[in-house]
This record gives C-alpha cells, sequence and structure tokens, in this order.
C-alpha cells in the first residue's frame, strides 16, 4: 500500500457534483493498493497515520499527532500511485490490485483508522470520478509505502 498524507486545513471530495465528504483540519490520504497488499498492511499504515507527529504543538514544533489535535481524516482510493514508469513515458498500472482485492482492503483501511481515530473517517467512492479540494497547511506532504518501511 502507498500513501501520500497531506495536512490540511479543510479538504473535499466531490462526485456528479455534490460534495461526498469534507473535513477541517487534519489529514488528506490519498491510497493506493496493491496487488500484493494485505491486512498487515493496512494495519501497518493505519498505526503509521495515527501516530504521525506533524501538527505543531504549543512552541510551534511539529510534535503533535493527529490525535493530539482532534484532527479529522479524508480517504481517497487513488489506484494511480501504484503507476509504474520503468519503461516509456505511459505509466502501467499492473502493480495496482484488482478490486476484488482493493475493495475490501479500502474499505478495512477507512475502517480501522475510523476506529483508531475514534470517530467517523471521510470517504470518496472508489472507482469515482472524484474532484478533490484541499488547502494544505504548511505544506506538510508525507509519503508512505508498507513495502518501503523507511
Amino acid at each position: 500500500m502507498r500513501i501520500v498524507i497531506q495536512r490540511v486545513s479543510q479538504a473535499s471530495v466531490t462526485i456528479n457534483k455534490q460534495v461526498k465528504s469534507s473535513i477541517g483540519a487534519g489529514y488528506l490520504v490519498l491510497l493506493g493498493i496493491g496487488k500484493d497488499d494485505t491486512e498487515e498492511d493496512v494495519n501497518w499504515l493505519v498505526k503509521k497515520v495515527i501516530a504521525l507527529r506533524v501538527f505543531d504543538d504549543e512552541m510551534g514544533v511539529m510534535n503533535c499527532s493527529i490525535m493530539d489535535v482532534d484532527g479529522d481524516i479524508l480517504v481517497v482510493s487513488q489506484f494511480t500511485l501504484m503507476g509504474s514508469y520503468k519503461k516509456g513515458n505511459r505509466p502501467s498500472w499492473i502493480h495496482a490490485a484488482p478490486h476484488e482485492i482493493s475493495i475490501p482492503l479500502y474499505n478495512r483501511f477507512c475502517e480501522a483508522l475510523s476506529d483508531a481515530l475514534g470517530k467517523p473517517v471521510g470517504t470518496g467512492e472508489f472507482g469515482a470520478d472524484m474532484k478533490v479540494e484541499l488547502l494544505n497547511d504548511g505544506p506538510v506532504t508525507i509519503c508512505m509505502d508498507t513495502k518501503n518501511k523507511e
């Protein structure tokens, strides 16, 4: 699994000109699921997202987690994060999971993140043409990959 976390002041996802989800301060998480991903990847990422300390403390130092600031999270499926650009200029999606793997793992990630956060997590709609708006705060953008745990 690959994610891009963006610390935001606000974010929303719109489908067919209707706002599906919107959040205030917190994280916009773009989630890509690979064909070899499992529940273990979900669990590792959820722990990392919840514990990540990129919000300012009272001294202005990035030392607080999403839990510490009672922030919100919006998760948007993003199969293009799994793109391979090894050959040529047109990405290949060979590493992206098929729907029978990716939809259950996307749903499980959102559920586990919501449970850990202690409140509902906003979502997009898997496979939909989504318009994502955000006001990046910082900007702070973090990438994580369960196959390359740095």
